[in-house]
């Protein structure tokens, strides 16, 4: 599964995507699973205000269903000005 990072979440990563091995991404069935995983892997996301997921270019909620084919981005919050 390879997820695409945007702003903060890129800095936090380190990366501008991330890919979690099949056999671990086997066990992420919703975008709320991801979100947990991610946060364990990743503690300063969970520091984040917000934190939205795209699967395959629409915003998702927490209880919607991902696989490994889905493509998904993490959008940090935005702040303007």
């Amino acid at each position: 599964m390879t997820i695409l990072l945007f702003g903060v979440t890129r800095d936090i990563v380190g990366n501008g995507s991330l890919s979690i091995p099949l056999n671990q991404a086997g066990s992420l069935k919703t975008v709320a699973d991801l979100k947990s995983y991610l946060q364990k892997m990743y503690p300063d996301l969970g520091g984040l205000s917000s934190l939205a997921v795209a699967v395959n270019k629409s915003y998702a909620r927490d209880g919607d269903k991902i696989s490994n084919f889905d493509e998904i981005a993490l959008i940090p919050p935005v702040s303007g000005g």
